[in-house]
């Protein structure tokens, strides 16, 4: 088996996957739209700026080399090797992919004439259907072709959709980011004051939400941010990073400040709440709020839908 050193294996990493497609398999490669390419052997697969994404596997990447070893199955020092001899062949639009590379765009699959599956999986999660109708709305929310899954946008300062996470709406756990999804952008619901609330993801945050309409009879008016998944941090507080959606959102809202923490009730969720209130602690107000029952705030929403049917049907009982 050859050997490839460290500057060789970073060499065939800056092979993005359309140049490698037009390299060494044309005959799999269609063109979609303008920049926009799938294959003939996996027609879920979205190509666009040399990034890509297997929606129905869930996964995606930014180089051939992640293509040949999670898509095409090759053992990775082979998948290097194949990239390297293909690139004695390379075409000057090499240079200008590569340039191309510094925009960062987010791949997302085009939306469904519905969004009714979404809606179903959502209130099957126990979420208020007003608030899912309210997001799909604002496009926040909205069911895709040809999977139909349920995905979560964030947008930038110019109304530009910069992020992305999925969800599988049949029973499978599918799930993950769209390629180019940029963090800082994560999927959040802007509102006003002077608090925000922090979540591992969009469902639960939407999970919360419901819980205080359930709670108020009104739509929470405080901002909800998702950071997009949580990291286990350093046990040495000098180098826990705030994550880049928290700082973004923090950046431009300056008159935050108080910060509510409802991250999941495990090890990374516990660690990562202790290790941002010591971080930011000093500039803000910091309450913990985790879920009261089960592991994440989803858990705890459809306890609540449980309880409230119990004490439902004991009433029907005594009034019989």
């Amino acid at each position: 088996m050859p050997y490839y050193d460290k500057e060789q294996v970073e060499k065939a990493r800056e092979m993005d996957i359309l140049t490698y497609l037009r390299l060494c398999d044309p005959g799999d490669l269609v063109k979609v739209s303008g920049e926009n390419y799938s294959t003939r052997s996996h027609d879920s697969m979205s190509i666009s700026n040399g990034k890509w994404m297997w929606w129905s596997r869930g996964f995606g990447g930014a180089s051939a080399l992640d293509y040949l070893v999670k898509v095409r199955g090759h053992p990775f020092t082979e998948a290097v090797g194949m990239i390297l001899n293909a690139e004695g062949n390379s075409p000057p639009f090499l240079v200008q992919q590569k340039e191309e590379k510094r925009v960062k765009k987010l791949l997302i699959p085009e939306r469904n004439s519905n969004n009714d599956q979404v809606i179903r999986y959502l209130t099957d999660r126990g979420i208020d259907r007003g608030l899912i109708e309210r997001c799909i709305e604002k496009g926040l929310i909205y069911e895709s072709v040809p999977h139909r899954n349920c995905i979560f946008l964030g947008f930038d300062e110019s109304g530009t959709a910069r992020y992305a996470s999925f969800r599988a709406t049949k029973p499978t756990r599918i799930m993950g980011e769209a390629a180019g999804s940029d963090k800082r952008y994560s999927f959040r619901i802007e509102g006003k004051g002077s608090a925000v609330h922090i979540f591992e993801s969009a469902i639960d945050l939407l999970s919360f939400a419901t819980l205080e309409k359930m709670r108020t009879g009104g739509i929470l008016e405080d901002h909800m941010l998702s950071l997009a998944g949580v990291y286990q941090p350093s046990a040495d507080p000098s180098r826990v990073k705030v994550p880049t959606a928290l700082s973004m959102f923090l950046d431009r809202h300056k008159e935050v400040n108080e910060i509510v923490f409802y991250l999941d009730n495990d090890k990374a969720g516990r660690s990562m709440t202790k290790g941002l209130a010591g971080v930011l602690g000093s500039d803000y107000r910091i309450r913990n709020e985790p879920p009261k029952y089960g592991k994440d705030m989803n858990d705890e929403l459809m306890h609540t839908h449980r309880m409230l049917k119990d004490k439902h049907e004991r009433n029907d009982s005594y009034e019989r």
